[in-house]
């Protein structure tokens, strides 16, 4: 069984050594061996969603059912040691352990507050234009995953594909790196490898002819 992942809450200024980007005070990050820090988005965890600690059966249940998740840490200065903060975990797994551990009313209202959340931190007509660029380049894709494909790829300050100046024109290139990243995680066995510890460049050599024919078949005109 390999061991968990681990993602840190930075106390001081810190620069993803993969993308070069200035990731600031409090980031969220992974550490390689040989590249130092990593964003989430470099490492791709950034398309799992936070749950805080607090209760135990949920978050027992939301790594049960999640392919892939990481521990949460952030170093307490007063008692010198890691203290965790909770877990990252897929959003599908987090909604399963809800339905098991909550009444139904509470189940609404949780998806309530994170639909509000993330409603904050997208730009709808942004969004919805990056949806439109995706349908039209990949007709065959799935009736509303471009929707899903944009806003992951559109959220303020991810530092995701859809945050950069390429894809804010809907630059071509910019729009099909959003989708390989989606097709990725939703149609190949990516994200159980990274679970089994498989390097993030092994397992994307892996899962790369997959990702082709499914960019290949979406491209088609259905």
């Amino acid at each position: 069984m390999t061991s968990d992942l681990k993602v840190f809450i930075t106390r001081s200024e810190a620069t993803c050594g993969e993308c070069g980007e200035d990731l600031g005070r409090k980031a969220w990050i992974t550490l390689v061996e040989d590249k130092g820090a990593l964003c989430l988005s470099c490492a791709d965890l950034d398309h799992l969603v936070f749950l805080p600690a607090g209760d135990a059966a949920l978050t027992r249940r939301s790594r049960k059912h999640s392919t892939l998740s990481a521990v949460v840490l952030r170093w307490a200065r007063a008692r010198k040691r890691y203290e965790r903060q909770g877990v990252l975990v897929e959003e599908e797994a987090l909604e399963r352990a809800e339905q098991e551990c909550l009444a139904d009313a509470d189940v609404r209202a949780r998806r309530r507050e994170r639909a509000a959340l993330r409603r904050e931190e997208l730009d709808q007509q942004y969004v919805e234009q990056f949806a439109e660029r995706v349908r039209a380049l990949y007709p065959g894709c799935p009736s509303g995953r471009e929707i899903s494909i944009a806003e992951h790829a559109c959220l303020k300050y991810s530092g995701r594909v859809g945050r950069s100046a390429a894809a804010k024109s809907f630059d071509e290139e910019a729009i099909r790196l959003a989708v390989v990243a989606h097709i990725r995680h939703r149609e190949t066995p990516y994200d159980t490898l990274l679970a089994r510890g498989v390097e993030r460049w092994d397992a994307r050599a892996e899962v790369e002819g997959l990702v082709a024919g499914v960019l290949a078949r979406w491209q088609a005109s259905g």
